[in-house]
């Protein structure tokens, strides 16, 4: 264990950590606003990871701080329903609550999270926090690990506790990510083929456009609402299992009777499926050439017909597209915020990160941060 993390522990708890555990932030690569529309995504797990010191602590209460923020809390596991309104912790709360509404036996812990996530980047802060409280408390309790469930766990406490409508994709790739693999993620079966990311002269480097965002205040149930729309309409004369599976050519088919808004979502939902099944091809094949411009189509796709970018955004992925060495660029996460990610030669990462930086001051008054990661483990511990 990193000693000043330990230090840090003890000032909170006054006791020494016995457990490290860490879950993984996660970038998706393609693939965006169709995990919920029941298509395949293609995310990896980063460098970027929840770390979380643990001690069982002899009591039925979960007692968790963080290094990051002044906050602390302390969660009854034999009455987890009270905690929704929390300021911080009620994800942790929501996992717990899972947990036992799942039959798993829990014991009382003391947690300390460091995150190096950044939240609010659509990097999954969220559900690297949601997947590592899973793991440690059943760790800590002695319950039989399944990754694939914890995802699932981690999913139902985002979704039925703390109130955002997410997809299966950012839990999943937190629990389930794979060193040098990407995830081609099948988001109706929950089922999984780890894809070589094989980056060679190339690295992934993540822009955060610093603006705040909140999925609950945004419209990304909006989104939804507007998918679930496209695929009723549609289901009135074919039988779809999702509206991933619909081809573009039937979308156009129903053009007029979607309307312009809703034609514009499923049209973005259809397209963008067919970039994941090519750029699985490319990345199997080594062609990462081909694959940073179904990064490229896919940013414009999400800019004009899923309307989710944002000026900020746009700005980021302009600034980067005309960069020399990068060879792919698009936003990631659920958008209206967070982070671009691109593709950019090694040796030119300094000065793409300089340009991109001082273009994008100049067009926002924002300061954007960089960070440079790797596709890694999901989970470790």
């Amino acid at each position: 264990m990193e000693q000043n993390l330990v230090n840090v522990f003890k000032q909170k708890f006054n006791a020494e950590p016995t457990y490290t555990y860490s879950a993984a932030g996660r970038v998706n690569l393609i693939g965006e606003h169709i995990d919920y529309c029941g298509g395949k995504v293609l995310p990896c797990a980063l460098s970027l990871k929840c770390t979380v010191l643990v001690r069982k602590n002899g009591t039925n209460f979960m007692r968790i701080a963080a290094t990051t923020i002044d906050a602390t809390a302390e969660i009854d596991l034999t009455n987890t329903e009270n905690y929704k309104d929390l300021k911080w912790g009620n994800y942790q709360a929501g996992v717990a609550n899972e947990l036992v509404k799942a039959g798993y036996n829990l014991v009382g812990v003391d947690i300390l999270y460091h995150c190096t996530v950044p939240f609010g980047s659509g990097l999954s802060s969220s559900a690297a926090i949601e997947v590592a409280t899973a793991y440690a408390l059943l760790k800590t309790s002695d319950n039989k690990i399944d990754k694939r469930e914890i995802s699932i766990i981690a999913k139902n406490a985002e979704n039925n506790y703390c109130g955002v409508n997410c997809g299966i994709m950012d839990q999943f790739a937190s629990a389930n990510g794979q060193k040098g693999k990407a995830m081609l993620l099948d988001c109706q079966e929950i089922t999984c083929e780890q894809i070589p990311l094989e980056l060679g002269d190339y690295a992934l480097v993540l822009a955060n456009c610093k603006k705040p965002h909140d999925l609950r205040e945004s419209k990304y149930n909006e989104r939804r609402e507007e998918t679930e729309k496209a695929l009723s309409i549609i289901s009135k004369k074919y039988n779809y299992k999702n509206l991933s599976s619909v081809p573009f050519s039937v979308v156009e088919e129903f053009k007029d009777q979607l309307g312009e808004v809703v034609y514009k979502r499923a049209k973005h939902v259809a397209t963008e499926s067919q970039r994941v099944n090519s750029a699985v091809d490319y990345l199997k094949s080594g062609d990462l050439i081909s694959f940073g411009q179904l990064m490229i189509q896919s940013h414009l796709s999400l800019k004009d017909d899923y309307e989710v970018t944002g000026k900020e955004l746009d700005a980021l992925f302009f600034a980067a597209k005309d960069q020399q060495g990068c060879i792919g660029t698009r936003m990631t996460g659920a958008g209206f915020g967070g982070c671009t990610v691109s593709l950019v030669k090694k040796d030119l990462i300094n000065k793409f990160i300089e340009n991109v930086k001082s273009e994008y001051k100049e067009k926002t008054g924002y300061t954007a941060e960089f960070y440079v990661a790797e596709p890694e483990e999901g989970i470790i511990g």
